[in-house]
């Protein structure tokens, strides 16, 4: 008897001992008792508010993923200013802190309210756009705020079409092959900003783009110029070989690791030449002057002079407003679509239907961030790409995202300290975000035409446009001209022909049968009914389509007509 009960407690004390060990090993940030509850109430709670366990993560990962984000997308603290600075170079302080602003209060929302791990900022291309296109060079000559008012109306604009649901439908227009192609082509495209930013890939005036050149003969070599790209590469590789041992963090430890080297191995051997570090006198500048150049020139000025368009002609202003809130408007839209369902793909967060849950949250904290973006003082706020890097390092909820925007706050506070990550370092991750990406190619059906040609446009338009928006919508433009030339929209082509003859075969059999049994009218019309049900059930089963059902196909062609108007007018 008693050695049996010896048996028992060992037995116990032994499973105790393997939940700790195995809660050890996953990297638990939730000390637990051997009933599985949590011992910190404060921990449970913000388990119990993200679903971090539910979501098979942990606090460990949650948190190095959500520096990897930031540390991806940090660098857009130092390039938005400097483009939104170009239309007045007095501002630019202000546009730092604007931008961190838009950054703080989209991100917060996508991790409070959608709860994904997904981060926001004023978005790369639009900020050209509002700089170079709409603000003092544009056609009307428009101030920064009157640029800034368009930008509001926009956001007005996607929060009424988010809270009424048109841009959920709009998400479920999107074409399988397109839906496919999207992760794809973020991936190129992502993996071309890295190398971009490195220098690997220069501008060249036949070719357009070309490898930047590493021969030491060359006249006007410059060790300079190769030494970022190097560490690059020996970045991207150690990341590689982290991620094949299955060592956490990989992208983090790559990032800070790339950064060491290209300190160390610049000062020291003076590689990098002095020119191409930051200047750290300069990171001793009093961060208070920015806020002060916010707070008297930048914000709300939407609401005080945003309005105000008065000695401009007035069909010019009609016409920079109406294409402005059209390109913000569907520019934002699309980049966010394809960013959520791209970067959620790759994180199997999408359900059967490849929808993803909780879409009308996400899309409305961008629409929202989008408003106070532009009351801040910045562009359009929009979800990165970059955040690719933190799912891709184990981020799966709102924890992440609450990380990233926690950094951005103490970074708004350190001005100048942001650009002490080079971005040598930081496009060596987002190189390696591409690889991952590309997995989804496998997914699309190249033998099939009306797959391959919409989902090939989406994955090169992408990346050879510099543009997510511009792929999606040249992918849905041709995926409408496929099925209206084989007859899948509004019965046109041989295709629908030889499927329509089936139907009415089938149909007049069954109004053979209703009209024997039929006795009076309304028992005829009751047949008829049922025949149509019948119809109905038929063209579901043989693959018809249903030509005045159509409502997602007409969406889609909507969007496509609308983005033909874009590039026409706004090209």
């Amino acid at each position: 008897m008693e050695e049996k009960q010896e048996q028992i407690v060992q037995e116990v004390e032994q499973n105790v001992s393997d939940s700790e060990i195995q809660a050890e090993n996953a990297g638990e940030a939730v000390a637990t008792m051997p009933s599985g509850k949590p011992k910190n109430k404060f921990l449970s709670g913000l388990d119990n508010f993200f679903g971090v366990s539910k979501s098979g993560s942990n606090f460990k990962t949650e948190i190095m993923a959500g520096v990897t984000t930031f540390m991806a997308m940090a660098y857009i603290l130092m390039v938005n200013p400097s483009i939104l600075g170009a239309t007045d170079g007095k501002l630019s302080s202000a546009f730092y802190i604007a931008t961190a602003l838009g950054a703080i209060v989209g991100t917060l929302m996508m991790s409070l309210y959608a709860k994904y791990p997904f981060a926001q900022a004023p978005g790369m291309g639009l900020n050209a756009f509002f700089a170079f296109t709409i603000v003092g060079v544009g056609c009307a000559n428009m101030s920064v705020s009157n640029g800034l008012f368009i930008i509001l109306i926009s956001g007005v604009l996607f929060l009424v079409l988010t809270l009424v649901g048109v841009r959920e439908k709009i998400v479920e227009s999107i074409p399988k092959s397109v839906r496919q192609a999207i992760p794809v082509g973020i991936g190129l495209f992502i993996a071309f900003l890295g190398l971009q930013n490195c220098g690997a890939i220069v501008a060249d005036a036949s070719t357009l783009v070309k490898l930047q050149s590493f021969n030491v003969f060359a006249d006007g070599y410059s060790f300079a110029v190769v030494f970022p790209i190097i560490i690059t590469l020996l970045t991207f590789i150690a990341i590689a070989v982290m991620s094949k041992l299955k060592i956490r963090g990989a992208m983090l430890w790559g990032i800070l690791g790339g950064a060491v080297c290209y300190y160390v191995f610049g000062y020291a051997g003076g590689f990098g030449g002095v020119a191409n570090f930051p200047d750290w006198a300069a990171m001793l500048v009093n961060p208070g002057d920015a806020f002060a150049s916010w707070g008297k020139d930048l914000v709300g000025q939407v609401f005080v002079s945003g309005w105000n368009f008065s000695g401009q002609d007035a069909a010019s202003v009609a016409l920079v407003i109406i294409t402005g809130v059209l390109s913000f408007a569907m520019v934002d839209m699309f980049d966010t679509i394809g960013t959520l369902l791209g970067t959620a793909q790759r994180a199997n967060m999408l359900d059967e239907n490849g929808s993803l849950p909780r879409m009308k949250q996400a899309l409305l904290a961008d629409s929202v961030a989008t408003c106070a973006g532009a009351i801040f003082g910045t562009t359009t706020v929009t979800t990165f790409v970059e955040s690719s890097a933190g799912v891709a390092e184990g981020g799966r909820t709102g924890l992440t995202s609450l990380v990233t925007a926690g950094l951005f706050f103490v970074a708004m506070f350190l001005t100048p300290l942001a650009q002490i990550i080079p971005s040598c370092a930081t496009a060596a991750a987002l190189i390696y975000v591409g690889v991952l990406m590309m997995s989804s190619v496998k997914n699309i059906d190249f033998s099939d035409a009306a797959v391959a040609v919409p989902a090939f446009l989406t994955i090169a338009m992408m990346a050879f446009t510099y543009n997510i928006s511009y792929g999606i919508g040249l992918g849905l433009i041709s995926h409408c001209l496929i099925m209206l030339g084989t007859g899948k929209y509004f019965g046109i082509g041989k295709e629908f022909v030889k499927k329509a003859k089936k139907v009415v075969a089938t149909t007049d059999a069954n109004e053979n049968v209703i009209n024997e049994v039929a006795s009076n009218e309304n028992i005829t019309e009751q047949s008829e009914i049922i025949a149509d049900a019948n119809v109905t059930e038929t063209e579901e089963q043989e693959g018809l389509p249903k030509t005045y059902y159509l409502k997602k196909e007409y969406v889609t062609i909507i969007i496509s007509v609308i983005f033909i108007l874009l590039f026409i007018f706004t090209h």
